[in-house]
C-alpha cells in the first residue's frame, strides 16, 4: 500500500474529517545519467565558487536573494521563524461550481482517504454531496513549509485534492503572445467547414487508449543501440497550411475523415463475395498515418493511439483478414 504524503483534518462548517493524502500520479520519464564520451565515467555536478573555481562544502552554502544591487542572505532558521509550520488543518472556506475554475489553475492531483474506518460515513457524505452539487471545496493548507491553494472534488466515488496555482501565478496570454489572432475575420463557409471537420473527427474520451509513445520510442532506441540494430526515424512534421488553400485543406480533411468508413464497408463486402479484400496490405501501405488512424478509429482497433504507422497497417490487416 502507498504511504500518505500528508495527513490532517479536513473541515467544512462544524464538521471535521481526519484524512490522509496520497499521490495520484507518477512520472515514467526515462532517466539518463551524464557520462564522458568514450568512457563509462559518470559526470557529476559540484558546488563551485564561480570566482575562485574551488568546490564549496554544503554547510557553507546559504540562500541569498539578488535585489539588483547586492545579495541579501537569508538563513534557514529565519525562514523557519516566519513559516507557518507543518499544518494539520485543511479548512474548506467555501464551495464553487466546478465549471468556474478554469483548467489553467489546476496543478497536481492527490487522492484523499479517510484516516480510519470510523470516519467513512462522514467521508462518503461529503463525497456524495459534492458529486450531486457539481461543486468543489476551496481551501488552503500547508505541506513541507509551503502553502497551497486547493480544490477538493468528488470523482468516481472518492475525494480528490487538486493543488491550484495562485491567481498572480497565471500569466496573461495577451502580454505573453504578441501575434494572437484578435479580431481576425473568418468566413461563414470556413467556419461551417471547420465545424464539420471537428464533428467528423469526434471521438469518445478513452484515456486508457493513449500512451506516451515518445518514451516508448526512447526505450526502443535504447534497446536497438544495446543490441547493435538501427532505429528508424520518425515521420517529419506536417507542413503549415497556406491561408489561400485553407478551404481546400478543410474540405479535403473532411473527405478523408469520412472515407475510411465507406472504404471499410466496401472492403468487407468484397471479402465476403470473393475471399479477397479490396483494402489489403498493399492498399494500406499507400495511406498516410492520419488516414490509417481514421480507418483504425472507424474499425474500433484498440490501442490505436499508441501505434506507429507500421503497427496500424498490421492491426488493420489482421482485423480485415479476420472479418
Amino acid at each position: 500500500m502507498a504511504r500518505p504524503v500528508w495527513s490532517g483534518t479536513l473541515t467544512f462548517g462544524l464538521v471535521s474529517l481526519p484524512v490522509q493524502m496520497y499521490t495520484a500520479t507518477e512520472n515514467h520519464t526515462v532517466r539518463f545519467h551524464q557520462v564522458q564520451r568514450g568512457t563509462s565515467d559518470r559526470v557529476r555536478n559540484k558546488r563551485v565558487n564561480e570566482r575562485t573555481g574551488e568546490e564549496v562544502p554544503l554547510d557553507e552554502v546559504v540562500k541569498a536573494f539578488d535585489d539588483g544591487d547586492q545579495y541579501v542572505v537569508v538563513e534557514q532558521d529565519e525562514l523557519d521563524d516566519i513559516a507557518p509550520g507543518r499544518s494539520k488543518s485543511l479548512e474548506i472556506t467555501g464551495f464553487v461550481d466546478l465549471e468556474d475554475v478554469e483548467p489553467v489553475f489546476f496543478d497536481k492531483t492527490y487522492y484523499l482517504g479517510p484516516k480510519g474506518e470510523q470516519y467513512t460515513k462522514v467521508y462518503a457524505l461529503l463525497e456524495k454531496a459534492l458529486a450531486e452539487a457539481g461543486r468543489a471545496g476551496i481551501a488552503t493548507f500547508v505541506m513541507r513549509n509551503h502553502q497551497y491553494l486547493v480544490a477538493v472534488k468528488a470523482e468516481a466515488g472518492l475525494l480528490t485534492l487538486h493543488t491550484l496555482h495562485w491567481a498572480d501565478e497565471i500569466r496573461d496570454p495577451r502580454s505573453e503572445i504578441d501575434n494572437l489572432p484578435g479580431r481576425t475575420e473568418v468566413t461563414d463557409r470556413e467556419l461551417k467547414m471547420a465545424r464539420q471537420l471537428v464533428d467528423t473527427l469526434g471521438m469518445e474520451w478513452k484515456p486508457e487508449e493513449f500512451h506516451d509513445t515518445y518514451q516508448e520510442q526512447v526505450n526502443a532506441l535504447i534497446e536497438a543501440k544495446r543490441s547493435g540494430r538501427k532505429k528508424g526515424k520518425a515521420e517529419p512534421p506536417a507542413e503549415s497550411t497556406n491561408v489561400v488553400e485553407l478551404m481546400d485543406a478543410l474540405r479535403a480533411s473532411v473527405d478523408r475523415a469520412k472515407k475510411p468508413a465507406r472504404s471499410t464497408a466496401r472492403g468487407k463486402s468484397a471479402k465476403r463475395g470473393s475471399g479477397t479484400s479490396e483494402t489489403g496490405k498493399a492498399a494500406l501501405d499507400g495511406l498516410t498515418k492520419a488516414e490509417l488512424y481514421r480507418r483504425a478509429a472507424d474499425a474500433g482497433v484498440p490501442g490505436r493511439s499508441a501505434m506507429t504507422r507500421d503497427e496500424l497497417v498490421k492491426a488493420l490487416t489482421r482485423q480485415e483478414n479476420a472479418a
